[in-house]
């Protein structure tokens, strides 16, 4: 993820490049990737530089953050901005936007499931007709709760974005079973290591109606000095990466393999070794 360098765009571009990686993820949600900022010549001035330096963009992060997609007085705003962020993913190269949509209530006659459901239905079948995905990041639930919940939409155009660290540190499922039981729907994934400290309520650290909105700085502090989990270095937490890279060539993943780091005061000297460990572990 671009971004993780905590540079500039064009510099974060060049710096992914000279790192060695193939392609980059890049968030579109504000400033100057904010699809309201960039015109058609923008857009297609940009896509002609990543193509320079020989880049390719894996997917965009069109996180929106706050509730996901749990408050109906904030959806219409929220569905509208991703359709367009999806909109620019296209034009840039990519069919893959990737998000979280929220905590998926375990009761499915809860009003905010069915909230979920029809604005991930209305964004699948848009994402669905342009070929591409929304992509939900693994992590606020098991993995087999979110497949009953993918099952229950017309169309993949909704599928999962697969984050190994995020249920190794927030509900202590299996990365590689979720791997497996996911495996229909799985269009990118993060590489992202990590522990869990202790028992939490998913709701507690992705945010929900009635608790604190999420937010990737509350986030990213939690993970570095909260009492429920911490995020490592590759190979430094508790994801069984050997197991887990066997898991997606089981099922056939041949998509990007995306380093996320969020918390660290050295992320590109991070980024280098996890680009390596990936190396000497595929």
């Amino acid at each position: 993820m671009v971004d993780s360098l905590r540079l500039n765009l064009r510099d974060g571009l060049k710096k992914a490049k000279e790192m060695g990686a193939d392609g980059v993820q890049i968030y579109a949600v504000k400033g100057e990737m904010d699809p309201a900022n960039l015109s058609p010549a923008a857009r297609k001035e940009l896509k002609a530089y990543i193509d320079s330096l020989g880049l390719q963009i894996s997917a965009l992060c069109g996180d929106l953050g706050g509730h996901g997609f749990q408050d109906k007085q904030e959806n219409a705003f929220k569905i509208e901005k991703s359709k367009r962020i999806l909109d620019l993913a296209v034009e840039l190269g990519t069919n893959v936007v990737t998000t979280h949509i929220g905590v998926v209530p375990n009761d499915v006659q809860d009003p905010i499931y069915a909230e979920m459901q029809r604005a991930c239905e209305e964004l699948g079948v848009y994402a669905k007709q342009m070929g591409a995905y929304f992509a939900v990041e693994t992590g606020p639930e098991t993995a087999a709760h979110l497949k009953q919940f993918l099952d229950s939409l017309s169309t993949d155009g909704v599928s999962v974005n697969f984050d190994p660290a995020n249920m190794v540190m927030v509900t202590g499922d299996d990365p590689v079973q979720g791997v497996h039981t996911l495996k229909d729907y799985i269009v990118h994934t993060h590489v992202k290591d990590g522990i869990r400290l202790r028992q939490v309520d998913p709701r507690e650290v992705y945010g929900a109606l009635g608790y604190e909105p999420m937010s990737h700085e509350r986030i990213a502090e939690a993970a570095t000095n909260g009492p429920t989990y911490r995020e490592l270095a590759l190979g430094e937490g508790h994801v069984d990466f050997a197991r887990y890279f066997q898991a997606l060539k089981d099922i056939g993943y041949t998509g990007y393999l995306t380093i996320e780091r969020e918390v660290g005061e050295k992320p590109e000297e991070d980024i280098a070794k996890a680009i390596d460990f990936i190396r000497e572990h595929r």
